[in-house]
């Protein structure tokens, strides 16, 4: 208890920078930005590169000894011999900021020995703020928030790429689609809150769309694992994962154990 009362200043320090920057990128929602497209043809626009040095210069502040590592910097050794790093995600769902919508987020979480400490996500057009301090469990806008209870898959509300959730109602009970989040830590954030029961991250998502969900899962009573059922080790040479499965502890065993059975699923 002792180590999450001195993570929690941090913590309200957080809160204030992620909402700065979110407050930046939505005064720039909706208007003609300049954008690019990158590596692997992921779009990246101006407003991406202004929150992330928006975030660099505080986050620098908070923990200057913190090493850095986001989607919209050059990536670099130095951060493997930090002992906490800060793994961002200037705008997830990049697509969707540009495109008008709504279901875009900025994504942080201090990191420390492979997992993640503290955690901010903010959804800026609903103006919600995720936080979650290893131990001292996960809120939305300070409410507690907990992963739904239940261990059946039937009727369970799920959202995940098009393809595999088609692919999972050949052999599951039948679940109810939710409409696909596009910003991977909101869809994370849907479990951790009990919006959603269950959610599935496709290969290829980094440790920037997952480190700050991923606490906010857990310090909710859920697990986000890959199929196997192993957490997640962040700031490792590789940033890449496998498919992953986040729901409350009891639903996340029977959608594991069914993918491990029917492992042609995962594509």
């Amino acid at each position: 208890m002792q180590r999450s009362e001195n993570l929690l200043p941090l913590a309200d320090a957080l809160a204030g920078v992620v909402r700065e920057a979110g407050g930046l990128a939505r005064a720039a929602s909706g208007r003609p930005v300049k954008t690019w497209v990158k590596e692997h043809n992921s779009p990246v626009s101006e407003v991406d590169i202004a929150v992330n040095q928006l975030l660099k210069e505080r986050l620098a502040a908070i923990v200057p000894e913190a090493g850095w590592l986001s989607e919209e910097s050059e990536d670099g050794p130095a951060r493997l011999a930090a002992s906490r790093v800060w793994i961002v995600d200037p705008i997830d769902g990049t697509r969707s900021f540009i495109a008008g919508r709504p279901d875009w987020t900025i994504s942080v979480a201090l990191v420390e020995g492979s997992r993640p400490i503290v955690a901010a996500l903010y959804a800026p057009i609903s103006e919600e703020l995720f936080l979650a301090v290893a131990g001292a469990g996960a809120t939305r806008n300070g409410t507690p928030i907990a992963a739904s209870p239940g261990g059946t898959l039937e009727g369970a509300r799920i959202a995940g790429p098009g393809g595999f959730l088609d692919r999972l109602a050949t052999v599951a009970p039948a679940f109810t689609v939710l409409p696909r989040i596009h910003s991977l830590a909101l869809r994370l954030a849907r479990v951790a809150d009990g919006t959603l029961d269950a959610a599935v991250a496709s290969r290829t998502s980094r440790d920037w769309d997952l480190a700050a969900a991923d606490l906010l899962v857990h310090e909710a009573g859920g697990a986000l694992t890959t199929v196997g059922g192993t957490k997640l080790a962040y700031n490792g040479i590789s940033t890449v994962h496998d498919v992953l499965v986040a729901a409350g502890l009891m639903r996340h065993q029977t959608l594991a154990v069914l993918l491990r059975k029917h492992h042609d699923l995962l594509g």
